[in-house]
């Protein structure tokens, strides 16, 4: 069964309380981008993940999305220029903004991420520890669920503190064979994290 608007319409209440709301494109795009809007509507923080990415992204989910999140590839495929190191990634950064995102991070793996911010001229370099990566999939997911987590629980840090401490924890979920087995408990981190 797919998540449709009817469903959407029912979670208006949870998502109305809601601190921060997550959207990627594992539901249909129009059911994204109306959750997007609800959560917006109702001053709600939201992040959007584009995965999997599609060439012709509806505009206005860079309009309704008060964190832009995607990976090196989603952001070429969304840009359509090279996003292979952290110089690339800061000028697909940059592409994204334009669009009307009010902030853009974009995950390089091994690399950390970039943060770049509407308000603020200059891109931001977010290294992460060198780990030995098992299994890299399902790091982005950690990664954006660790976001959401510090967005809603302290929304006045710093997002790119909130991205070095969601890259600490993707780093963590590399290091262990699969996805949602490989998400690290509390017990699992630094206290620092917290």
């Amino acid at each position: 069964m797919l998540l449709g608007s009817g469903e959407l319409q029912s979670a208006l209440p949870a998502v109305s309380h809601a601190k921060v709301l997550v959207c990627q494109l594992e539901i249909s795009p129009q059911t994204s981008l109306r959750a997007l809007r609800m959560a917006q509507e109702n001053k709600v923080k939201t992040i959007f993940n584009p995965a999997p990415a599609i060439p012709d992204l509806d505009p206005d989910f860079y309009r309704v999305s008060d964190v832009f999140c995607c990976n090196e590839s989603e952001a070429e495929l969304l840009t359509g220029s090279s996003v292979a190191n952290v110089e690339e990634a800061c000028r697909a950064g940059q592409e994204l903004l334009k669009r009307g995102c009010g902030s853009v991070i974009i995950t390089l793996g091994p690399q950390g991420c970039v943060v770049l911010k509407a308000r603020e001229s200059s891109p931001k370099h977010v290294p992460t520890a060198a780990v030995t990566a098992v299994d890299t999939t399902g790091a982005g997911d950690s990664f954006i669920g660790a976001l959401a987590f510090y967005m809603a629980r302290d929304p006045t840090m710093p997002l790119e503190e909130m991205a070095r401490r969601a890259n600490e924890v993707a780093g963590v979920s590399v290091q262990a064979v699969g996805t949602q087995v490989s998400y690290p408990f509390k017990r699992d981190l630094p206290a620092e994290l917290f």
